[in-house]
């Protein structure tokens, strides 16, 4: 039965939306204007307008992504549903209509229509490719052939939760500097647009040079208050220009190449990327996913262009009849204790225990290089703010010093 999207207007002229299930568009209207709603638009959830007629395609334009969190929420309650026992069609149906946002809903009512129309769940999350990603929809296709895809949704809502935990700490940990950083830039215009001018009058009427600093500051000042919007908008039109530059494939690829190259960030970007490739790959590899489909999934979460290059080389290897360990080894991205951790899996043939260990093992460094990272980080800014501040004061009180001097 096809499912719905719909826009109405209740009694009081409120705009209502929501998803149902019908056989036809008019069965849906007439059950909306018995519920006293005044249909306004009405769109099958899967229909893709095109040529003369209407025909399937996927909602990826018009559904747009989801948050992490809700995925694994609403993955974690699939998994439940599906170890009781239950029809995929029942507890995907039970799941939509329990969630309480609006896209989650909508993305699953389509995912069980396309179910009970005969596709298998792989193929029906393949609908929806801005919200399943390749890692869910290859975990979910494994656990349906295997048999067990109650146990393929709970490590894919344990990998969804890491993953997002993951990524709040990183939020979390840049939120501080930020702050500090937007302070900082504040005082400081602060000082050089508004206060440094009104000192400096007490200097206008002196005839004698004013020292080096002092006279840079006033230069400064003066900048800014008359070139100071006009700056600004030239560097809002850069930052826009550079972003789109930086949207080119050479272009990204010198600046990934250049950032695994600097001091402090170079370790973090690793340790994030390969703490991804490692989860996934463990997971993929846990639920039956071939290696080198699980490789090649690994790869298309890494954000460094030169590392998941790199992954596709090794990839290439692997394919050839090389082990992944040395594989990956050759590529030189990837720490050794995981290296060795995979090796040992391969030669034991417990590569599936190894992989879980080695990706544990990352996201522990991943965990503590931000630590560092952020530790060091705060009180180079703290510095840095000061040694601005103290110039801007010492620009100002050095013609004071030499008060005496400059009267004389």
């Amino acid at each position: 039965m096809p499912a719905f999207e719909y826009e109405a207007l209740d009694a009081s002229g409120r705009t209502r939306k929501g998803v149902l299930e019908g056989d036809t568009a008019r069965n849906v209207r007439t059950r909306l204007r018995e519920d006293r709603l005044t249909p306004v638009s009405l769109r099958e959830i899967g229909a893709q307008s095109g040529g003369a007629g209407t025909r399937r395609g996927t909602l990826e334009s018009r559904t747009g992504a989801v948050s992490p969190l809700d995925l694994a929420l609403a993955t974690r309650q699939m998994a439940t549903l599906a170890r009781a026992g239950l029809p995929v069609e029942e507890w995907l149906g039970a799941v939509a209509r329990q969630t309480e946002k609006r896209k989650i809903r909508n993305v699953l009512t389509g995912v069980r229509t396309r179910v009970m129309e005969g596709h298998s769940l792989a193929q029906a999350l393949g609908q929806f490719p801005n919200v399943f990603p390749d890692i869910y929809r290859n975990t979910v296709a494994a656990g349906e052939s295997s048999g067990h895809l109650d146990g393929v949704l709970e490590r894919l809502a344990d990998y969804l939760e890491r993953r997002h935990a993951l990524r709040q700490k990183v939020a979390l940990a840049m939120i501080y500097p930020i702050i500090l950083t937007l302070v900082a830039i504040a005082v400081t215009l602060a000082l050089v647009v508004y206060v440094v001018p009104e000192v400096v009058q007490v200097f206008a009427g002196i005839d004698q040079q004013l020292p080096v600093l002092t006279r840079a500051l006033i230069a400064i000042s003066d900048a800014a208050r008359d070139y100071g919007l006009i700056a600004l908008g030239v560097l809002v039109a850069g930052g826009i220009l550079l972003a789109r530059w930086l949207r080119r494939p050479g272009p990204r690829m010198r600046l990934d190449r250049l950032l695994l190259r600097l001091p402090l960030i170079a370790p973090l970007i690793r340790g994030i990327n390969t703490a991804r490739f490692a989860r996934t790959l463990s997971i993929l590899a846990a639920s039956g996913v071939p290696l080198l489909e699980a490789m090649r999934t690994g790869a298309s979460v890494i954000g460094n262009r030169p590392m998941r290059a790199a992954v596709d080389e090794a990839t290439r290897r692997v394919q050839e009849g090389s082990g992944i360990g040395q594989a990956l080894e050759t590529t030189r991205y990837f720490p050794p204790t995981m290296v060795l951790l995979i090796r040992s899996g391969e030669s034991s043939g417990s590569l599936t225990d190894m992989l879980d260990r080695a990706a544990e093992a990352q996201e522990r460094e991943v965990e503590a290089r931000i630590g560092v990272s952020m530790g060091l980080m705060e009180p180079l800014m703290i510095l840095a703010m000061g040694g601005i501040v103290l110039t801007i004061v010492l620009a100002i009180l050095l013609p004071i010093f030499d008060l005496n001097q400059l009267v004389n």
